[in-house]
């Protein structure tokens, strides 16, 4: 699965941002939330773990995952049961053991089944896509430390998993806020990092979305809001959908406020 490779490949992008980052840089707060650093890598360190026990020991993994429900409902944040499971590992210690667990991921996840099922947080998925999520989760938090860095990243194509990601949430992101699903979903038709294009849906010029992958995935993953993007957005349901659009799991999520995700030091847009 060329996802594997995406995935370890977006991590170590990050890693090398932060490889040489200050101990007490860590404790620096983002945009997302108010998320620090030390608090999305702990997000990610842990449900990377989760990722590898849900695919080699799917018991321990529901046993885990139960320890983790009730210890967010007893705590009222996920913030303070992820610290505390994880023995309130930071700073470059947190940095390096989550290196290793993204590396401990791709064995296993390279000898699996791109098709077999396996369970997570709410219904089963493939593996194919477990591994685009944790690609997925990676890249969108991750972009909240590049922003707070004030560092742009450079995107690669391997961005594709999570145009598709969006593009097959289209339904979702609807029904999980309880609204009826349009009829026909917009035509998507995205400039990739490579220059190539990447189109998705049958062409339909009343109800269109085009422009950049990267700001796509943006507004998809709630990095960014549609109007600090360069999308070109045509029709009422594409613009219903890029207001709402929720690539990932949960309950439904606001986009950020306009003009509050940006990189540090660039003009927030007018």
């Amino acid at each position: 699965m060329e996802q594997v490779d995406d995935f370890v490949a977006e991590s170590e992008a990050l890693h090398a941002l932060i490889a040489d980052l200050p101990s007490d840089a860590f404790a620096t707060e983002t945009a997302f939330k108010r998320w620090t650093v030390d608090q999305i890598l702990q997000h990610l360190h842990y449900f990377n773990r989760m990722a590898v026990l849900s695919l080699t020991q799917p018991d321990a993994f529901r046993a885990e995952y139960a320890r983790f429900a009730e210890g967010r409902k007893a705590d009222g944040s996920m913030l303070g049961i992820t610290n505390r499971l994880l023995g309130g590992l930071s700073g470059p210690q947190l940095r390096d053991a989550w290196l290793a667990q993204v590396r401990d991921i791709e064995a296993p996840f390279r000898a699996a089944d791109p098709k077999a099922r396996v369970p997570w947080a709410g219904p089963d998925m493939s593996v194919r896509s477990a591994i685009t999520a944790r690609l997925m989760e990676t890249w969108a938090h991750g972009q909240a430390i590049w922003d707070v860095l004030g560092r742009r990243r450079k995107d690669t194509d391997s961005i594709r998993n999570i145009a598709h990601l969006g593009v097959a949430t289209f339904g979702w992101s609807f029904r999980n806020r309880g609204e009826p699903v349009p009829d026909k979903m917009p035509h998507v038709s995205l400039d990739a990092p490579s220059g190539a294009t990447w189109e998705w849906g049958e062409p339909n010029a009343d109800e269109r979305v085009t422009g950049p992958a990267t700001d796509f995935c943006q507004v998809v993953a709630q990095t960014r809001n549609i109007a600090d993007v360069g999308l070109t957005v045509t029709g009422p349901v594409a613009a219903r959908w890029m207001a709402i659009a929720q690539c990932f799991a949960g309950p439904p999520e606001d986009p950020p406020a306009p003009g509050t995700r940006i990189t540090a030091g660039a003009s927030a847009p007018r």
